[in-house]
């Protein structure tokens, strides 16, 4: 079965990436990192052999990692832009657009440096037997998700950005009887305390 990747990125702008880190790390060691996990990202997603691959990124698409990135993979990976709508409606339309031409779509961020090709590998054959697969991120939100229909209850009027959204999601799943799986729970870099968990040679 035909798979999408979708790599969801913001601008690694100082001052604007990673503003969370910013107490730690200053702006421009925030704006550093992003792009670090920014490339990280791309070079595992770059290890599966996805029949489509894509940078879904904010608020543009000028930044030069972006256009970088598209370099670096002969024109491999497609450019596209996130759009308006808080970020389930940014990452509803996303899974949707894919799931018209593949069967199966998965979509990451670049803040949990712990993605990596294997996973991405799991979270496909996952997609064989269940409707939806999740890599859940020790905050409480998700790193991962894949798909094989549009699944608009997921997304629309989730607590963004609190511990609650992971529950919220398994509530809304068993609620429209989706049949899904969890793979191992991973960290998400995003508050100063989270750095531990950057790989030992970033630190």
């Amino acid at each position: 079965m035909s798979t999408a990747l979708i790599v969801f990125a913001k601008a690694p702008v100082a001052g604007q990436a990673k503003t969370r880190l910013i107490p730690a790390l200053g702006a421009e060691g925030a704006a550093w990192l992003a792009r670090r996990l920014l490339d990280h990202a791309l070079r595992e997603a770059g290890g599966l052999s996805a029949d489509h691959w894509e940078l879904c990124v904010s608020p543009d698409t000028r930044h030069p990692a972006f256009a970088q990135a598209v370099s670096d993979t002969g024109g491999r990976l497609r450019l596209t832009l996130q759009g308006d709508g808080d970020l389930g409606e940014r990452m509803h339309r996303a899974l949707t657009r894919a799931l018209a031409t593949h069967r199966k779509a998965l979509l990451i961020g670049t803040d949990a440096p712990a993605i990596t090709s294997a996973t991405l590998q799991d979270a496909e054959q996952a997609l064989a037997r269940h409707e939806a697969v999740f890599v859940p991120a020790l905050d409480g939100g998700y790193a991962l998700v894949g798909l094989t229909r549009p699944l608009p209850a997921l997304f629309h009027g989730m607590p963004w950005s609190t511990p609650r959204v992971m529950a919220e999601t398994r509530a809304r799943a068993r609620q429209a009887g989706v049949e899904w799986v969890e793979l191992e729970p991973v960290a998400d870099i995003d508050e100063p305390p989270d750095l531990v968990h950057l790989p030992a040679a970033w630190r």
